[in-house]
């Protein structure tokens, strides 16, 4: 037991900087190579939020030492925001910083005017799929979609 009781004990440092460093570390850099810029949003997130925790950490690190389970709960929390199947900090920007700052409005450039106006319109999640649809199917097909929505609305 003292084997499994010393790893238990120290898993945010043998664990920890892989899955709060390493890894967003890598996949942020994915992001940057990648042409689509949705991905990007998810890790300038993480590493803002990664940012506030250590600056509070920083800070307060006197009463942390007198909380046990902080090292934990620090480390579920960046698993929350870094593993793909939650997207945490993707999350976070969408349900909290967003309605604060409008610059989540952003869409690149390369759009016609109308397809900026219906991507600005959408969550992040709808715009990755619209990118991945563009991608595979290219602007013209978005177009068309465009326009039959316009018909259909014209008709109601």
């Amino acid at each position: 037991m003292g084997v499994l009781g010393a790893l238990a004990r120290h898993l945010d440092s043998l664990v920890g900087p892989g899955i709060m460093l390493l890894y967003p570390l890598y996949a942020s850099m994915r992001a940057i190579e990648s042409p689509s810029s949705l991905d990007d949003q998810q890790w300038l997130t993480y590493w803002v939020l990664y940012s506030l925790i250590t600056l509070f950490e920083l800070s307060c690190w006197k009463a942390l030492q007198w909380l046990p389970l902080w090292p934990y709960v620090k480390l579920l929390f960046c698993c929350w925001l870094v593993l793909p199947i939650f997207n945490g900090a993707a999350y976070i920007y969408e349900t909290h910083v967003r309605r604060y700052f409008k610059i989540g409005q952003y869409v690149s450039p390369g759009y016609s005017e109308r397809q900026r106006k219906v991507l600005q319109m959408m969550s992040l999640d709808a715009r990755k799929s619209v990118e991945r649809f563009i991608e595979t199917h290219g602007p013209g097909a978005l177009e068309k979609i465009i326009q039959a929505a316009e018909q259909e609305a014209k008709r109601a």
